[in-house]
């Protein structure tokens, strides 16, 4: 049996991570000016002025120390995600806002649960046992550091009373000489700082951030688009483009009922299974499970993914099961740098999309896609949170029943094998999407010694009482189960919007195939060239007038839409043969894409193929028609 969660697997945690209330307070005028000196006082210990952004993980870390806070690397995870390219001042306040300064009962309630004799001092062995063993570990050169101060040492053991004395005064040292110096230097006190400045409130005028060269909003470029009348917008809008194509197709009402997915009798064949799980990021970018199957002989296969239909509680409703999925399958070859396209999950029947045929023995890619059309952000953001934690008369502190519920989803989803066991590796999966981090072995044995596990995995209740613990370690806040909760695709109501899961089926004839996943990314790059190969074996291509080298190519898969556009210009005299291509899906009906928008353009680099947009039907018992307008501005 497991012991209790709030034992000592939580102790390195605590000592080296103490995050307040991660709510922000309603402050007056006056504590107001005395936070953003603080602010200010902290961002200047740093940088020269404040309209300098923030530009690297480590930068945030020592911003944060320099503030008083002790940030753990899921706290700095949680403010600088993959999409994070920089944080300015006002970030930076935002920030300390949510996360309150290191107080000294805080760290002295920590190192106390470590000094088995109750005298203030902790034995060096035993304190490196903990900072290097425990929560998030420290190195051995860290440890000794810590170890060698001499005012804290002595006789083989660590005064920890003497040291958090020390740690606060250092602390309100550095922030009292910063004051005095801001105070001192008028030059200083005049800057802007961010949105908080003295006098007048000019805004910074760095630069603002710059968009993805590949996508130019409709927004951003007013000359791309006409502000009168949308009817009459298109024509207004081609007069100024150097070239047009355009492409109608007209679909019927549940267009794919004649490429329907047929099941072969299955009887004797081998199958193996995973499941995964598409995420959608800040930026509508999707991060998907990414796999390789093993075929150790020539066989006929039949391959399907679809959505996963998790066991919900009454009345919850199952957004994802509309979502489209795909598999695109690449074989390894030893004598090609890239992996070769085979086929991918073309034929659907409802929710499942799959592909039969021969496959020779090797090792294959097996990418997961979606076209983005109905994996989208939510529009009307839920305003009442949830309750995931609550305490009975006696001051315990439980997981609410829907908590529970939601944990039990999030289980199945990443219990990748179905076997009702997590494994270190499947762990991992959640933990890189979650803190942006792996678990070592040293850790996951720390997991096994104080959770529920079966086989040297991790049960349901051992998962459950490990958000128990985090839950007790911020003595009830949730903040870091919502960042878990968020980063699973849930919303404030508990409801998984933002994520799909699904399941992929292999099945073949003659041998027993293998499956596993290997990496969670981004669907771009790899998948980008599978579907740009696809689109080019098939589809209906047009050269835009006047300029050969630009094609547009447009392949109707019955149950969606792709466009590709590629630019074949080169010019060795001139290094920069990029084209910009403005698209119109004004006059469609009954269609939604994955860019989210019916004008837009997009940049092209020379000798290259893009993806341009998918195309899907918003209602799929209606007739829907596809026309859309690629015209070159330059």
């Amino acid at each position: 049996m497991a012991s209790n969660p709030g034992s000592d697997a939580a102790l390195g945690t605590q000592i080296s991570m103490h995050l307040g209330s991660p709510r922000v307070k309603k402050l007056s005028l006056t504590e107001q000016e005395v936070f953003y000196m603080n602010c200010r006082a902290a961002y200047l210990t740093i940088f020269k002025s404040s309209l300098e952004n923030i530009i690297s993980k480590d930068q945030l870390y020592l911003a944060l120390q320099h503030a008083g806070r002790n940030p753990s690397q899921k706290t700095i995870n949680k403010y600088w995600t993959p999409q994070t390219a920089k944080l300015n001042f006002d970030d930076f306040c935002i920030i300390l806002s949510k996360e309150e300064p290191t107080s000294k009962a805080e760290l002295l309630k920590s190192f106390k649960q470590l000094d088995v004799n109750d005298d203030g001092s902790i034995l060096h062995s035993d304190l490196y046992k903990y900072l290097t063993k425990r929560g998030e570990k420290m190195t051995q050169e860290e440890v000794n550091a810590v170890i060698n101060l001499a005012d804290v040492n002595a006789d083989g053991k660590f005064d920890y009373i003497k040291f958090c004395e020390l740690y606060m005064t250092t602390s309100e040292q550095c922030l009292k000489t910063t004051l005095e110096r801001l105070e001192a230097d008028r030059k200083l006190r005049r800057q802007q700082f961010g949105s908080h400045m003295e006098g007048s409130p000019e805004r910074d005028q760095s630069p603002a951030p710059k968009q993805s060269p590949r996508i130019i909003r409709k927004d951003d470029q007013e000359t791309f688009a006409n502000k009168g009348d949308t009817s009459h917008s298109l024509l207004s809008t081609t007069r100024k483009f150097k070239t047009s194509v355009s492409f109608t197709i007209t679909m019927s009402a549940n267009s794919n009922q004649d490429s329907k997915l047929t099941e072969p009798n299955l009887k004797d064949w081998q199958c193996a299974q995973s499941k995964g799980c598409f995420f959608l990021e800040e930026d509508g970018e999707v991060i998907s499970h990414q796999y390789k199957m093993h075929i150790p002989q020539r066989s006929v296969l039949y391959l399907t993914i679809k959505p996963l239909n998790l066991s919900q509680i009454e009345g919850k409703c199952s957004p994802w099961l509309s979502v489209d999925t795909a598999l695109y399958i690449l074989k390894e070859n030893e004598d090609q740098a890239e992996p070769q396209l085979m086929c991918f999950t073309e034929l659907q029947n409802r929710e499942v999309f799959g592909w039969t045929g021969e496959l020779g023995p090797g090792i294959y890619w097996l990418i997961p896609s979606t076209t983005g059309c109905r994996l989208r952000k939510e529009i009307k953001p839920v305003t009442e949170e949830a309750q995931l934690v609550y305490r009975d008369e006696t001051g315990e502190l439980f997981l609410t029943s829907e908590f529970r519920s939601t944990l039990s989803e999030i289980f199945e989803v990443i219990d990748l094998d179905g076997n009702g066991l997590i494994s270190l590796e499947e762990y991992n999966f959640f933990e890189l999407r979650t803190s942006g981090e792996k678990c070592d072995e040293d850790a996951w044995a720390v997991c096994r010694e104080n959770f529920d596990t079966k086989k040297n995995e991790l049960t349901k209740q051992g998962f459950m009482d490990l958000h128990l613990m985090e839950a007790n370690d911020r003595e009830g806040d949730p903040l870091d189960l919502w960042v878990t909760l968020h980063s699973m695709g849930y919303n404030k109501a508990l409801q998984l919007t933002e994520a799909c899961p699904f399941i992929i089926n292999i099945y073949a004839e003659k041998c027993k195939p293998k499956i596993k996943a290997v990496h969670m990314e981004a669907c771009s790059g790899q998948l980008e060239r599978a579907i740009c190969k696809s689109v080019l074996d098939r589809s209906d291509a047009k050269v835009m007038d006047g300029y050969e080298n630009i094609i547009v190519h447009t392949c109707n898969y019955d149950t969606w839409i792709t466009s590709i556009i590629e630019n074949k210009t080169y010019n060795f005299l001139q290094s920069d043969d990029k084209v910009i291509i403005h698209i119109n899906n004004e006059l469609s009906k009954n269609c939604v894409n994955n860019r989210g928008l019916n004008i837009f353009a997009v940049e092209v680099a020379p000798r290259s193929t893009m993806v341009c947009q998918h195309v899907m039907p918003l209602n799929e018992q209606q007739e829907w028609i596809y026309y859309c307008v690629y015209s070159l501005i330059s």
